[in-house]
Parts: structure tokens; sequence; C-alpha cells
């Protein structure tokens, strides 16, 4: 019953971020998943992959919608090659060892965060 409360608190904290500051699935919630539940990296990512596969966005989505942030063009774009992409990067991924896949990971979270943080 406590993982189950955990799991759900886990989701309620992406969902809040992703809403306020449009993230979730890479940056919080793998990382909980590896470092507190003590998954795989492989299991994480296949984990937070599949809860991608509702709508979880649709009413932050919405939210922004209603203030003019949305570009559904853009987004229907996107999603073309995250949807194609996606596949891809899943085939490649499972074949790379974990600790490979691990520091990949790593690596470009900090590369983005540096680039946020430092630069225009």
């Amino acid at each position: 019953m406590t993982n189950i409360l955990l799991y759900i608190l886990l989701g309620l904290t992406a969902g809040i971020l992703s809403g306020l500051i449009g993230i979730g699935g890479a940056t919080i919630i793998i990382p909980v998943l590896v470092f507190i539940f003590g998954m795989n990296q492989h299991l994480a990512q296949g984990t937070t992959l599949a809860l991608m596969v509702p709508p979880i966005g649709i009413l932050a989505a919405w939210t922004y919608y209603q203030k003019g942030f949305v570009d559904f063009k853009i987004a229907a774009l996107v999603c073309i090659g995250f949807f194609i992409g996606g596949l891809i990067g899943a085939k490649l991924a499972v074949g790379i060892p974990e600790q490979i896949l691990k520091k990949m990971f790593g690596i470009f979270l900090l590369a983005v965060s540096l680039r946020m943080i430092f630069f225009k």
C-alpha cells in the first residue's frame, strides 16, 4: 500500500511540475524510479514511456490552449516525429548496457541543465 501511495505521489509531483514548467517523464519520473524505487534504467524508461500512452497531458495542454499558448500544427508535426523516433530510440536503447544508458541519460540532463542556466 505504501508503494501505491508513493507512485501516485510521484505522478502528482511530475504532473504539477509538467504543468508548471513543462517537465515530467524524463526529468522527474525516471530518476525517481531509479534512485528511490530501485528500478534499473531500462525498466524506468520503459515504464515512463508506457505511462505516456494515455493522454496524460490533456488537461494541462487545455489550460495552456485556453490562454493561447498551444500551436496544434507544431504539436502534431512533433508528435509524428516522436511516434516514429520513439520506436527507433526504444529499439536502440534495449540493446545498450544499463550503465552506458544511465550515463547517456545523465549527460543529456546535465547538458540541458547547463544550457538552460548559462546560455540564452
